[in-house]
């Protein structure tokens, strides 16, 4: 155990620092600067305070944090209204050009009913060359009429015998009687527009 020698002022100084009744003065000092180093005390000379120094920090200057920033939705282009859709009424096709090849005299050059039949369906072709595919909708009970293909008619149903209307790519079912096929030609004239007397008067010159 060693002995030092302080004066009044220091020793009132280490006794302001007891933390509870009696603590001897070598304990405060072993608690002030050993156990309890962040407590720095200041000796001065003879005479003067004695505060005791707080622990000296460094001021570290921070950076506020980046605050982020919510997204901003773009807005929306306005889009051009869709330019109005033209809708061409349906209205009956001129018979004329048609009546002038599907004659009596034109039909005579055929000795077979169903040469007749296909030569009325082509010159209607020739008149109606990108839409004639209406046809196609007209079907029987069981089986169609009209395909763009031999074999679709064949797969319709049993004895269609097809044959092919010159010059259009397309095919009709054959074997029905006269009256059958004065009804098929009746209805593909309406759906491609033909007035009633057009209808007539091409079915009459068919059954003449």
């Amino acid at each position: 155990m060693k002995t030092i020698e302080i004066d009044d002022e220091l020793y009132a100084f280490i006794a302001s620092q007891t933390k509870h009744i009696g603590e001897s003065a070598c304990e405060i000092l072993r608690r002030l600067l050993i156990d309890e180093p962040g407590i720095v005390t200041t000796v001065v000379s003879s005479g003067a305070s004695i505060p005791a120094a707080p622990a000296s920090t460094e001021q570290v200057e921070t950076s506020p944090e980046p605050v982020a920033e919510a997204p901003v939705k773009a807005t929306p282009k306005a889009q051009p209204a869709p330019a109005p859709v033209s809708v061409t009424p349906v209205t009956s096709a001129s018979g004329d050009d048609l009546l002038e090849r599907v004659n009596k005299e034109a039909l005579s050059q055929f000795d077979k009913r169903v040469d007749q039949f296909l030569f009325i369906l082509q010159q209607v072709y020739l008149q109606h060359p990108t839409d004639f595919a209406k046809v196609e909708s007209i079907v029987g009970k069981n089986r169609k009429y009209f395909a763009s293909s031999k074999e679709e008619l064949l797969k319709s149903g049993s004895s269609t015998n097809p044959k092919l209307i010159p010059e259009s790519g397309f095919w009709v079912v054959s074997n029905n009687n006269t009256a059958k096929k004065l009804a098929m030609l009746s209805q593909v004239l309406q759906i491609l527009g033909y007035d009633d007397k057009v209808v007539k008067t091409v079915s009459e010159t068919f059954d003449s």
